[in-house]
């Protein structure tokens, strides 16, 4: 039993956090490597937590009148060439199909990185009028983005999101489209994944080829690199050009529409499992859990196995399961449940039988409680809101202490140099500078805070004037 107890000891997260990350998907069930390299079999623990996110989203999308729908994998190429900052910014990544039916196309075919170009070729039909406006769809689907350094959940050569397209009669119209999609998405992140981060516009450099800005959620990891949560783009009338998409207005005028997108895939499980996990595994988070209780009785006993199917039913609200095996020990399963971050523990043993009570064990500060069972209903409730509290808390102070304001551009090096994290510094915008810190720092400028305050100050490169502080870091 002990060689069968170790084989679940993990890497510490403080003494090697690479080796960790991967450790506890693979030991917790998330995911496993796939036959193909660059790829990842998300397994149904993993897509358990992928469906609540789904649940969470689209619902929120549904309310703004947004409707799901499903468009073709592959894109003639000619289609990606339409747009030309869209294809320069997608090249190096794109996977092509040149055979079919064992013939070789007369033209080639490019497997979905991202739907923009077959979407609005779509719409140049579907729109003619006012009257077809605002049109707000989104989807549900994979897409393929070779990469060369692959790391689960982070950077897969195929992944899963959802992407937003919307079309609009006015900018205005689209720039708060475009405004509500980030705000959304921050408040599912704080209020569900109990993440905080910075959000913010992307620089010229960062942004999204082929829109006009980006917009986007910014979290800072606990090995001090960032990692993009989401995105939000004002597309202005860029792809409407491309696709020749128009309309005719109330007012008898043909004109061109405004449009947008705006997408969160699976790397957000991948900024999940990092902020929130421990030496002893997942910790995560009660909203999004796929299970939120686990029920161990303590021995094989008739009367606790009964007694754990009555309190199943009495929390019939939440996600329960019940460990009913027999083949392992119960520090196995301890450790087991542990490492799959499961939000809370019920202990349930002769003792608390006879005392008409249960054992509750907190993931995410190891605390037990005894509780009443004819109050557990109310208990487990309020317990579950206070992990989901105390993780969004912590989420923050971390944020809070990890980012620093600095003017020294030796001490920005310095920093990048050692523990990293976010910086806020001023920046001229000069594209130069940006190039210059990134090749000496591997810093990049990550986002401009929405609430960055206008002030004189000099850039932390070439100290020529500049007017905000960014937020700079090492991203993955």
């Amino acid at each position: 039993m002990k060689k069968e107890f170790e084989k679940k000891q993990l890497v510490k997260k403080s003494e090697n956090f690479s080796q960790w990350y991967i450790d506890v998907i693979l030991k917790s069930g998330l995911a496993d490597y796939a036959p193909v390299k660059g790829c990842q079999v998300i397994k149904p623990y993993g897509y358990g937590l992928w469906e609540n996110i789904q649940r969470v989203l689209d619902e929120k999308f549904k309310e703004k009148g947004i409707k799901n729908a499903y468009f073709p994998l592959f894109i003639p190429e000619k289609f990606l060439k339409r747009e030309k900052e869209h294809i320069k910014g997608f090249s190096p990544e794109l996977a092509v199909v040149t055979i079919g039916g064992g013939e070789e196309l007369k033209e080639k075919l490019v497997v979905r990185p991202t739907s923009e170009t077959i979407i609005y070729e779509m719409y140049a039909k579907w729109i003619k009028s006012w009257r077809d406006l605002p049109l707000l769809i989104n989807q549900w689907c994979n897409v393929v983005r070779w990469e060369m350094r692959p790391r689960l959940f982070l950077r897969t050569t195929e992944f899963l999101w959802q992407e937003a397209h919307t079309v609009h009669q006015t900018e205005e119209e689209a720039l708060e489209m475009v405004k509500w999609a980030l705000e959304n998405y921050v408040n599912v992140y704080q209020d569900f994944f109990a993440i905080d981060g910075i959000s913010g516009q992307k620089s010229e450099s960062e942004k999204f080829p082929g829109a006009k800005t980006t917009q986007t959620f910014e979290i800072l990891m606990p090995d001090g690199k960032a990692l993009q949560g989401c995105t939000s783009h004002d597309l202005g009338q860029n792809f409407a050009q491309a696709f020749n998409l128009k309309f005719l207005d109330k007012d008898g005028k043909e004109k061109m529409p405004y449009q947008t997108c705006f997408g969160l895939s699976t790397r957000c499980l991948g900024a999940l499992i990092m902020v929130h996990g421990d030496d002893q595994g997942l910790i995560l988070p009660p909203k999004l859990a796929p299970i939120q209780i686990v029920i161990i009785p303590i021995l094989p006993a008739q009367n606790l196995i009964q007694k754990a199917k009555e309190l199943k039913n009495v929390l019939k609200e939440f996600r329960v399961e019940i460990d009913f095996t027999k083949e392992h020990s119960i520090g196995w399963k301890f450790n087991e449940w542990e490492i799959k971050g499961v939000p809370l523990r019920i202990e349930l043993g002769q003792k608390e039988l006879k005392e008409k009570k249960a054992t509750l064990a907190r993931r995410d500060t190891g605390q037990k409680i005894s509780i009443s069972l004819e109050s557990l209903e109310n208990e487990v409730k309020e317990i579950l809101e206070a992990i989901q509290k105390n993780l969004l808390e912590r989420s923050r102070k971390f944020l809070k202490e990890n980012t620093k304001d600095v003017s020294d551009y030796r001490d920005f090096k310095e920093i990048m140099k050692k523990e990293k994290g976010f910086i806020k510094a001023f920046w001229c915008q000069n594209p130069k500078c940006e190039a210059k810190i990134k090749e000496e720092t591997k810093a990049t400028v990550r986002v401009l805070p929405f609430d960055a305050p206008e002030e004189k100050g000099k850039c932390i490169y070439c100290q020529e004037t500049a007017e905000k502080k960014w937020i700079f870091g090492q991203a993955y």
